[in-house]
């Protein structure tokens, strides 16, 4: 299948990502999509199946199971849905980041993700991809990659907002999920070559956008 132009907005939890990605997306008029979201989709379905969290087969058995589980791309959001249910709500609970970090160590399941998400630069002309591993494993020949982050503190208030938790039961489970991404052997969290780096901490929403889009622009020259 042909490929369109990718442009690839990676970094850790809560860092703004999604967000930046997805107006990034409405401005250039591309298609957009959250890879993360095959993760947690898993993740989810793993837990409602009362998968074996440790069998790297067979979660990656059920990472192929489209009538239990599947992921579909709109302007607005990558939907989950669990056996027809829009479950979307639910995977971005604490306990489902945690298994979508763990179970994301396996490389079996890592391959049986990665045509999927692969596929949804097929037939667009364009696509802004976000998640851990974008620029570097998913698309690593991206017309442009960006490396979004934040202060550990300035993620977990963000992340808290979002689900009216405390901010500080947030944090550990968020430094957890950082050591985890970032060192598994199967495709780690790191800045992709050639990436803009974007410290977000103190910069507001439209400032981060316009810094984004002025770098992707620039690469695209569009």
């Amino acid at each position: 299948m042909e490929m369109g132009k990718v442009v690839t907005i990676d970094g850790p939890a809560a860092s703004g990502k999604t967000s930046v990605s997805r107006e990034l997306a409405k401005r250039l008029g591309w298609s957009w999509v959250s890879t993360g979201a095959f993760y947690r989709g898993l993740a989810f379905a793993a837990l409602e199946t009362q998968a074996n969290l440790e069998d790297e087969n067979a979660l990656a058995a059920l990472a192929n199971q489209r009538e239990v589980w599947a992921v579909k791309m709109d302007d607005e959001q990558t939907s989950v849905h669990f056996k027809g249910r829009n479950v979307t709500d639910l995977i971005f609970r604490e306990d489902v980041g945690s298994v979508a970090s763990k179970i994301s160590h396996f490389p079996k399941v890592r391959s049986a993700l990665l045509g999927a998400q692969r596929a949804c630069s097929e037939t667009t002309e364009g696509l802004v991809a976000e998640g851990r591993d974008c620029g570097t494993v998913v698309f690593p020949t991206a017309e442009a990659k960006i490396y979004l982050t934040a202060s550990q503190e300035n993620r977990a208030e963000r992340r808290a907002r979002e689900q009216g938790a405390n901010a500080e039961e947030i944090i550990g489970a968020q430094k957890q999920r950082d050591e985890q991404d970032s060192t598994r052997k199967a495709a780690p969290m790191k800045v992709p070559e050639q990436a803009l780096v974007l410290d977000s901490t103190d910069l507001g929403f439209e400032d981060v956008v316009g810094e984004v889009e002025k770098f992707v622009r620039s690469k695209l020259s569009v």
